[in-house]
């Protein structure tokens, strides 16, 4: 825990710890919320604006699963030489389906958020960005998923913690029908910061407004939608140390070691994801982040002692450069 450097006000405050997850489905929601909150409606709408504005919040609005929607979806890496990096960090980021691209400290030093309509349209990419850069992209697609979501929990004096977020079940059985997908089409770059959101979208697709409320909630309970609310800029909070935590365990165990590892507090992402021996030899990922180095290290010692003699090696890759960061993006 750290004073963040970003002073918050009270409101500021009260809403990203109170609405990270959990916003009303509800014709008048920003109404319903500023009462739990204690202020106006209108108040709480310039709040949320302006932590927008300031990139506070990186988004506002549902979170939908990719896999669910059809999509593909893959985390890849590349060994960049130093003297082509900002090159090469242009080519990459051109390319309108890297989501997230990240510097890290590793011989595999350049790691990106492939997002494509279709399965088969990421091989296309990795095949054109290897074209573009005379590279080698390593693909590291999930194979299991033992957590995801990651709560920042603001104190008064600005000491900060992460929490978990509750797992959401899953109805894999739910099918995405036709409004559905006008739905994602105008959500999943967020909800309208409005007195009437979902009347708006409502308006958009030609609909009425308890269509769209009836349709989010059915979206929610199935899973194909995994929170409602603030996603917050993890690094203007003062989480400036992020640490992709690798691990080589046993593949028969990965499972067992996995869900446990997924449990921690403090992990945000944890994923079974594929070897390419020899240059790379862990299957398991956590996502650990922290004030400082020295906090993640702390966290990461926790996760060695959970996996005992089953843990063969592990590296701490730490971002130092953002080079991208833009939501998921699908034509619904």
């Amino acid at each position: 825990m750290k004073p963040s450097d970003q002073q918050l006000s009270s409101l500021e405050r009260n809403f990203i710890n109170a609405f990270q997850g959990g916003f009303p489905l509800h014709e008048q929601p920003f109404e319903q919320v500023a009462k739990q909150l204690d202020c106006s409606e209108k108040k709480l709408i310039d709040t949320i604006d302006k932590l927008k504005q300031q990139k506070t919040l990186t988004r506002f609005g549902p979170l939908y699963d990719t896999a669910r929607l059809g999509g593909g979806l893959t985390l890849a890496a590349m060994s960049v030489p130093k003297d082509r990096f900002d090159m090469v960090t242009q080519q990459v980021n051109a390319y309108p389906e890297v989501a997230h691209n990240y510097r890290r400290d590793h011989p595999l030093n350049m790691w990106f958020v492939l997002a494509t309509e279709t399965p088969v349209e990421l091989v296309q990419v990795i095949s054109s960005i290897e074209k573009d850069t005379a590279l080698t992209v390593y693909n590291f697609p999930k194979q299991h998923e033992f957590y995801i979501g990651l709560q920042f929990d603001i104190s008064e004096h600005g000491i900060h913690e992460t929490v978990s977020f509750p797992i959401q079940k899953s109805d894999e059985n739910y099918l995405i029908t036709d409004l559905d997908k006008k739905i994602i089409k105008q959500t999943q770059a967020g909800l309208p910061v409005t007195t009437r959101p979902y009347l708006d979208i409502a308006r958009n697709i030609g609909c009425n407004e308890s269509d769209v409320i009836t349709h989010l909630r059915k979206m929610l309970d199935s899973g194909v939608i995994r929170r409602i609310g603030a996603v917050p800029d993890h690094f203007r909070l003062g989480f400036k140390a992020n640490g992709m935590t690798v691990w080589d365990v046993p593949d028969e165990r990965i499972m067992e070691l996995g869900n446990q590892v997924g449990q921690l507090s403090f992990v945000s992402h944890s994923y079974q994801r594929p070897r390419h021996l020899p240059l790379w030899r862990y299957n398991l990922f956590a996502m650990v982040h922290g004030h400082t180095r020295d906090t993640v290290n702390e966290k990461t010692e926790q996760i060695e002692q959970i996996l005992g003699e089953s843990c063969r090696a592990h590296e701490v890759l730490y971002s130092t450069a953002i080079l991208k960061k833009t939501g998921l993006r699908l034509a619904a």
